[in-house]
Parts: C-alpha cells; structure tokens; sequence
C-alpha cells in the first residue's frame, strides 16, 4: 500500500510525543472499509496489504508512528498525564481536497502512556465508533472519520473474552485542548508555544497569535455542540482530554442519540452523576474552553491583562452558541429567519416533547410530514404550540425541514444489535445499518422505527 505521507506533527519537539510502532496482531482480517473517504486521500483500499496495514503489521513507507501526550480534566479532575494508550498516529496525509489529515490506528496495542492498560480495543466499541462517526459526517456534524476496521484474529479480555479489532480513525488532527494543558502545566513554554504555531498554521491561518486562536476555537466548538444538541446527540465523556482543538466530533466512546427526549439524559455508564447530561453539554463547553484559555495565558506577555481578555472571550462562548442553537432548531421547524423570541417556541416544544416522552428524532420528521400532533399524548397542548408555529413559517418550510431532520440516527439498540451479531462473526447487520445511517434523511423500513419499550438500551460504555 501506498500512502503519500506528509507528517508535520512528527517533526514538532521531541517531547510531544514517542515513536512507537503498533503490537502485530495474529490474523488481521478487514470487515469494514470507507471507499468514498480513501478515494480522497488518495489510498487504495483494494491494496493486497490492506489487512495488514490497518493493523499494524505492515508500517506504509513514510509514516512516521508516534504515540501523542496529553493532560486532562477528566469529569472535573484533573490528571497531569494521560496520553495515547491504545492510539498509534501513523502520519499525515494531503487529501485531494487540500485539506491536511491524521491517519491513525485505535486499538493498535500498547503505548508508554497506557497506563497498565493493554493497547487494544474490542469489536464492540470499532464497531461503534464506526458507525456514530459515519452517521455523524452523514449528518453533516465536524467529526473523526473511520477509514476502515479489522478483527484481529486474537482476543481481548475486559470482563470476559472478547475478540480483538482495531479501527483506522481520519480526523483534521488528534491535538486536544488536554495537549495543550500538558505543557501548560509543566510550564515548556517552548513547546506550548510550538503547538501553538503548528495549530494556527493547520488549522487556522487567520489567527494572528493565541488570543486569535482562542476566539476562533471557542466559536467553532460553541458551533459544534449546538449542531449535536439539534440532533439529540450526547458525547458522554466531555472531559479537556477529548475535546479537539480543530473542532470536530472525536473520542466516540459512551456517546447516544436519545430517544425519547429528556434535558437530563445521561446514558455513559462512567457519568454517575450527569456531568455530562444532555442539557449540560453547552455549559461545559464553555467550562472547557475556560480550561484551553487557561492554558494559553503563559504564552501572553501581559498575564493580568491576558485573564480578563481571555476571560471576557470565555464569556462570548455563551452568544455564539445560543444563536447557532436558535438556527439548528428553527431550520428543524422550518423557520427561515428566527428572532431571539422563536427560542421560547423552541423550549416550549421540547418541554412538550419531554412531558409526553415524545421520540426526538421521530417527532422532528413527523413534524415534517405534519404529523406531528401523532407524536403527543397532550394533543391540546400540541394544538396550541402548533398554532404559533405554523404562524412563524413562511416560504418553503417543506424543504428546510426535510434537509434539517434525519430518518434515520444510531440508535442504541440498533447499535448494540449489530454488535452482537459481529461477535457471533456475522457482519451483514452491520453492513446494514452503516448503509441506513449514512442515508439518514430517508425513511428506513426498519432503522427509522424508535425502539421498543422492551428494546431501549439505557446505559453505553467507553470499552477502554
């Protein structure tokens, strides 16, 4: 296989990362494979080695395999080290595009910062991560991409015995607001000042300097929740560690689209206290880019000055995301021009919506086809909130909402239907589904349907 490498983050100090080369596995076998996005990158996926690549058993000529250091506040408390432990970063690579991407192997064995961990990764959680972030790009949400997946032919053991597979993760860069925390507290002024310049040059060339770059990750994170809370998507594991300082969607660990709606959902098993809720995901967006700011301010020359800057930026976090909420959700009602006071017709919907325990992604394609009033047991209530919203639409509302609210999400059970299926060796669930979830805007015979009461899967896991 050939792959036109073009590493940059390799070449940053030494101290930003390990070489590391992946842990050979027995007998790599591929059951997924992206030939839309490998056609952009310009890899042959057809490539007789292509197993073994994506693996780890066959290391391209030009990568460069690091393993990246990072810090965290992980749910709150901060950790000093953390790092890639099961995550090994092969290179970079010009896409057709123009645009720069990581091309990496989750689950490609251990690393030094894995802390006892073992390095690999089982089928459940690539399956997973698989599909989420396909349905995702889908959807048209900033996200990591998967480039492909193979069994191992060995097993892992978490609870039981499981078998082994490794997923090649695409994402605009693998840095973290956690990278930047790293040097921040170690106080390597150097190396946070060489991040620094890598990640205004990759990503935002426009920034002229720290305070630039925080404003212009505030507003594309501020940008990114509000594009999952229009589509009932809850990430679980919000910590610093995974938040990407380019603005995607990264780290598909415990993450959901809800069901039926509730502002408090929590379904990661590790948030025993809903930190990380539906409802709360804005407001620690915000606390997370308190904590990137924070790690900036040693690069200021004025630090007293650089708090209440840095801080009155923190505070805009707040704005931007409130407007780009008002638009996700006014382009699911079809409203082409929302005012500040189509936020109250919005809220009282939801409110609706978690009073009756009304499917989110269902309610918002019934309300698409006007049959929304189906989706309500207090069908007086709905009346009269209809009543106000069919007086704020105008033009081709039809059209807007049809582009704004999918048929088609990850649900749950369906996920954890495909998984079990791939554990007994059988794909073609998988295969299915991954087909449904990246058509998400046609109805499905079977995928569109919420589950079952019988069905719902309540609690998801990081599988680390």
């Amino acid at each position: 296989m050939k792959i036109a490498f073009d590493n940059s983050y390799a070449a940053l100090p030494a101290q930003m990362f390990t070489p590391q080369l992946p842990t050979p596995v027995a007998a790599p076998a591929i059951f997924a494979r992206n030939d839309a996005l490998a056609a952009l990158l310009g890899i042959d996926l057809q490539a007789p080695d292509a197993a073994q690549v994506f693996a780890g058993n066959h290391i391209p000529a030009g990568a460069s395999p690091i393993a990246t250091v990072y810090a965290g506040h992980q749910f709150g408390h901060w950790n000093p080290q953390l790092g890639d432990g099961r995550a090994i970063l092969l290179g970079e690579v010009l896409g057709r595009d123009g645009i720069r991407r990581d091309i990496q192997l989750k689950g490609a064995g251990p690393t030094p910062y894995s802390r006892s961990g073992d390095g690999r990764a089982w089928l459940g959680p690539v399956m997973r991560e698989y599909l989420l972030s396909e349905a995702m790009a889908a959807l048209g949400v900033p996200t990591t991409r998967a480039l492909a997946a193979v069994t191992t032919g060995e097993d892992v053991y978490r609870e039981t015995r499981l078998p082994g597979a490794v997923i090649t993760r695409v994402a605009q860069s693998h840095i973290r607001v956690g990278t930047f925390q790293f040097f921040a507290a170690r106080k390597d002024i150097a190396a946070l000042r060489a991040l620094t310049d890598h990640v205004i040059a990759r990503h935002y060339p426009q920034a002229d300097g720290p305070a630039a770059l925080l404003d212009a990750v505030i507003a594309r994170y501020a940008r990114l929740i509000a594009r999952w809370m229009g589509l009932g998507f809850i990430h679980g594991v919000m910590n610093t560690d995974n938040v990407s300082i380019a603005g995607e969607t990264i780290d598909y660990g415990p993450c959901a689209f809800i069901d039926d709606f509730d502002h408090g959902a929590v379904f990661s098993a590790i948030d025993q206290h809903g930190r990380y809720a539906y409802g709360n995901q804005p407001q620690i967006g915000a606390w997370n880019m308190a904590q990137f700011a924070t790690a900036l301010i040693p690069l200021m020359p004025d630090r007293d000055r650089a708090v209440q800057d840095f801080t009155a930026a923190v505070h805009g976090f707040a704005p931007i995301y409130a407007q780009a909420w008002l638009q996700e959700f006014a382009a699911k009602l079809g409203i082409a021009d929302p005012t500040p006071e189509d936020a109250a017709l919005v809220t009282d919907l939801l409110n609706l919506m978690a009073q009756d325990g009304a499917d989110f992604t269902a309610t918002f394609a019934a309300l698409s086809d006007d049959q929304g009033r189906d989706q309500f047991m207090d069908r007086a209530g709905f009346d009269a909130w209809a009543a106000r919203w069919r007086a704020r639409q105008a033009g081709d509302a039809a059209q807007m909402m049809a582009q704004a609210n999918p048929r088609v999400i990850a649900r749950n059970h369906q996920v954890e239907a495909v998984i079990s299926a791939g554990v007994a060796d059988d794909f073609a669930p998988f295969e299915a589904l991954l087909a449904a979830v990246t058509q998400p805007y046609q109805d499905h015979a079977v995928f569109s349907r919420p589950p079952k009461s019988y069905e719902r899967v309540t609690r998801t896991f990081c599988g680390t």
